[in-house]
């Protein structure tokens, strides 16, 4: 029974699931489009959903003792990623739980992945119905990296791969008050 700030909701699919144990959400994402499908839903009072950039969460009002974060980390451009980190870690309650899942590479599965010389981020080539080709950023991770990249965030408690997806479960850092340390 938790406040929870979800970054990058989407269509609000994670919503709907996480609403079911949650006490609120404020779910962001920096699309309108997608936002209203996710109102769409019709979720109830307890859920609100809000234009809001994640590379900016202080600007997000509310407070949270929990954050979620499902199929965002993948898009979130490497130089970025330990900023982005320590900004979802801020908006949270010091020791706040956070559930964090997206995909693993498999091979021939949405698209064909490329790297652009000089470039730390893969993409990839994606192909819509009117046979239009774009570049999505995707970056993968492997079990390590994926430790390291978490830890700016907080500690890791669980971090299990699947065959096509991780997940994890981490708890920001403790605050110490210096002045219990005396």
């Amino acid at each position: 029974n938790r406040d929870v700030l979800e970054v990058a909701c989407g269509t609000g699919f994670w919503t709907a699931v996480a609403i079911q144990v949650a006490r609120t959400i404020v779910a962001i994402d920096a699309v309108p489009e997608t936002l209203e499908i996710a109102r769409a839903k019709r979720l109830g009072p307890r859920v609100s959903f809000s234009v809001a950039d994640a590379y900016d969460l202080a600007a997000v009002s509310g407070r949270f003792d929990a954050g979620l974060a499902c199929f965002w980390l993948s898009h979130v451009p490497r130089a970025s990623l330990d900023a982005f980190m320590r900004g979802l870690a801020a908006r949270l309650e010091p020791g706040s739980p956070v559930v964090l899942t997206d995909n693993v590479y498999v091979p021939g599965v949405g698209g064909d992945l490329v790297w652009q010389k000089g470039e730390p981020d893969t993409y990839k080539l994606r192909t819509l119905a009117d046979g239009s080709q774009h570049l999505v950023l995707k970056n993968y991770f492997g079990r390590s990296e994926l430790r390291d990249v978490l830890g700016a965030l907080g500690r890791v408690e669980v971090l299990v791969f699947g065959q096509c997806f991780w997940w994890a479960a981490c708890r920001t850092h403790e605050v110490i008050n210096q002045a219990d340390r005396a």
